[in-house]
């Protein structure tokens, strides 16, 4: 019998973490799936705490390791995604990552593309954005 591969799964995140917090639990009894880790840009985000509580391993990274992702690279390279999920990251992606990683990155989390996009585009920004459009037609 086909034994089914195994998936691994790394984040993005900016914020709290409450999405990667729910798909780390969805997964939490699989033994088809790994959540490899979380990458995040903000050492005061949320997501830590529970990546602490969840027994997540996290890497923290600045502006300058992002803007010149060769250790990022490397080090998503080491943990082997199959599949890298945005959720909450509020940075835009360099090419270099979406290169290095065809097909393989999603963004479940925050903007309404390419529309409602940008700079403060999270949360509710979003949502007022969006109203407010429609008020303007």
């Amino acid at each position: 019998m086909l034994q089914k591969p195994v998936k691994n799964i790394v984040f993005f995140a900016s914020g709290s973490g409450s999405n990667v917090e729910n798909i780390a639990n969805y997964f939490f009894e699989r033994k088809d799936v790994h959540i490899q880790g979380v990458l995040c840009n903000n050492p005061k985000a949320g997501v830590i705490e529970r990546c602490n509580r969840l027994k997540i391993p996290f890497y923290c990274f600045n502006r300058t390791a992002f803007d010149n992702p060769q250790g990022i690279l490397a080090l998503l390279k080491a943990l082997k995604p199959d599949i890298i999920v945005l959720a909450g990251f509020l940075w835009k992606v360099p090419g270099a990552l979406t290169s290095a990683f065809p097909d393989k990155i999603i963004n479940i989390h925050p903007a309404l593309l390419p529309k409602f996009g940008g700079k403060g585009m999270y949360g509710m920004h979003v949502h007022e954005a969006v109203v407010k459009a429609n008020e303007m037609e």
